[in-house]
């Protein structure tokens, strides 16, 4: 493997649009005050402070798809979930991203 596959990673990309038709838990980790200025439909808003304290709703979701404005929130995000134990948990980037999936 290239140097420039190891940093930037050459692995399969991930299907959002299958996970997301196949009924992906979708979570916005932005504040509400960014959810309620556009969102992804059928999302829900649980902002990146209050993430380990809902950790609940995470709970046998086959797979989750966290996102924000930049990506940066949801990386973190996924990083909190993994360290909870969860293993189906993918960046979807920002919230424009992954909208463009739902219909």
């Amino acid at each position: 493997m290239s140097i420039f596959s190891q940093l930037f990673g050459g692995g399969p990309s991930v299907d959002l649009k299958s996970l997301i038709a196949e009924g992906a838990f979708l979570v916005d980790v932005r504040t509400p005050g960014e959810f309620a200025d556009g969102n992804v439909k059928g999302s829900v808003n649980i902002p990146l402070d209050n993430l380990t304290k809902e950790i609940a709703q995470f709970k046998d979701k086959k797979n989750i798809i966290v996102f924000c404005r930049s990506g940066n929130r949801s990386g973190m995000a996924k990083s909190l979930l993994e360290q909870q134990g969860f293993k189906n948990v993918i960046n979807g980037g920002t919230w424009q991203n992954v909208a463009q999936f739902v219909h």
